[in-house]
Parts: C-alpha cells; sequence; structure tokens
C-alpha cells in the first residue's frame, strides 16, 4: 500500500500578514498538511491587529500555522526538506521530482535563504522565471506544479462544486 503523501510549508522570517494569509489559501487549496514560519515579523505584524485577509477561505482554522525557531525543529522524520531559491546549481523547478513527503522551505520576501538552511535541504530547486516572484505566488507555483506531478487526491464535477465560491453556478453546455 502507498504511503499517503504529505506537503508542509516552511516560510524564513515572512513579514507579510498578507503574503502569509495568501499561502495559507494555497495550503488550503493544494491540500499541504501544515504550515511552519521562523523569524518575529509576522508576529510583530499581527501584534499590531493585522490580519489574514487574504485567507478568505480561513484556512488557518483546520490546516496548523505555527512559529518554530528553526525548520529542523519541524521536519518529520520521513519528510524531505526542498528549498526553493533562485541559487546558482539549483534544480530547475521543470526537471524536479517531488518527493511524495516534502517539506518545502520558502526564503522570506526581501532576502535569500541561510546557507546552512540550503546545505541541510535534501533539494534546491528555482522556478525559472524572469525575476523573482512574490512569496504567495512562489508557493501556489510549487504546490500546483506537485500537484500536476503527483497526481490531485481529488478531481472532477464533485471537487468543482465542493470547491467553488457561492456565486459560481457556471456549467459547461455539453
Amino acid at each position: 500500500m502507498k504511503q499517503q503523501q504529505q506537503a508542509f510549508i516552511g516560510l524564513t522570517n515572512p513579514k507579510s500578514p498578507d503574503n502569509v494569509g495568501a499561502v495559507m489559501r494555497a495550503a488550503g487549496c493544494y491540500n499541504a498538511n501544515g504550515v511552519f514560519y521562523t523569524g518575529v515579523r509576522f508576529d510583530k505584524a499581527m501584534s499590531r491587529g493585522q490580519k489574514l485577509h487574504t485567507d478568505t477561505k480561513n484556512v488557518s482554522r483546520r490546516i496548523p500555522l505555527k512559529a518554530i525557531e528553526n525548520f529542523k525543529q519541524a521536519a518529520l522524520p520521513n519528510s524531505i526538506p526542498v528549498a526553493i531559491e533562485l541559487v546558482e546549481g539549483a534544480t530547475s523547478l521543470v526537471e524536479f521530482e517531488h518527493p511524495d513527503n516534502a517539506f518545502y522551505i520558502f526564503g522570506p520576501e526581501d532576502k535569500s535563504l541561510d546557507k546552512e538552511v540550503v546545505a541541510w535541504c535534501k533539494h534546491v530547486i528555482y522556478i525559472p522565471t524572469v525575476g523573482c516572484m512574490n512569496l504567495a505566488a512562489t508557493v501556489n507555483v510549487v504546490l500546483y506544479d506537485r500537484m500536476a506531478k503527483l497526481g490531485p487526491q481529488a478531481q472532477g464535477d464533485e471537487l468543482i462544486l465542493k470547491s467553488r465560491d457561492n456565486n459560481n453556478r457556471l456549467t459547461v453546455n455539453q
């Protein structure tokens, strides 16, 4: 019997509740199992009354969003750490084969991942774009690529009916 796929997300010192909220929404859309973050900027922004406005599906109520000291602390024994960074020598996402149990580590919006984190990760991948993408956009692309390559957990009309919002009643005439 095949082991269930799991995907965890690690955010390095995120600064924007808008970005973290959008990451949470992506985590919900692509069935991630949890989101961990390091650093203090996000907590400071939240303590000033900022909210996760972009988590419009309230995913943070069902998928854990947890502060941690370092990513090694959060890694599950069978998870494979994967750094996502525009760094020389990285593997293109186009060529990358996602592990069944991945712990994707994303850099901060305004810096790069620490060398120690990159060295700890089993894989280092980049998205072949011209310029760098927003943190939440990067998470969406990586998780979508994972789903496209490993296969969706659900699909078809049942998923569409469960997933779309109340304002969408469109059907394809056949």
